[in-house]
């Protein structure tokens, strides 16, 4: 099964409440928002860091904020952050070694264009969207997130 893992679902969350919130973050409160455990939270915020997709500061009004406009983070780049380089097969990521049939593949080139669209869709959207959707899945609070009901119709 293709999916992200629990750890870019976290991210995603974090992100968010990030965004959501007025003032900077420690990693206590966001771990309170949100329910996610702290050690987790530490562990993300160094790998969302390290992509610069949140900023530290330091002091009485210290802690975490966005490193880039919400308009400006896609889902390409949180997943990027947590889990490293998006390729559906190994011959897709070139930062790895690539099989022994390489030269020969005849579905090598299908492949490259399907991790090129999903690629594509994945960089398609951004934070500011998914914040902006919260509201439609009835997540009005930081930290109930955690509803996973779809709203009433």
């Amino acid at each position: 099964m293709f999916r992200v893992n629990k750890l870019t679902d976290y991210a995603t969350v974090v992100l968010i409440d990030i965004a959501r919130s007025d003032v900077r973050l420690s990693t206590h409160h966001i771990a309170a928002r949100t329910g996610i455990p702290l050690p987790t939270i530490a562990k993300l915020m160094k790998a969302l860091g390290r992509a610069s997709l949140v900023v530290s500061h330091r002091g009485a009004a210290g802690g975490y904020a966005l490193g880039r406009p919400t308009g400006e983070i896609t889902v390409a780049d949180v997943i990027q952050a947590v889990e490293g380089p998006i390729a559906l097969t190994a011959c897709a990521d070139t930062s790895e070694d690539h099989c022994g049939i390489e030269s020969v593949c005849p579905v090598q080139g299908k492949w490259n264009r399907v991790n090129a669209a999903v690629l594509s869709a994945l960089r398609d959207v951004t934070l500011a969207e998914m914040v902006a959707d919260v509201a439609t899945f009835g997540i009005d609070s930081p930290g109930s997130h955690r509803r996973h009901e779809p709203p009433a119709v």
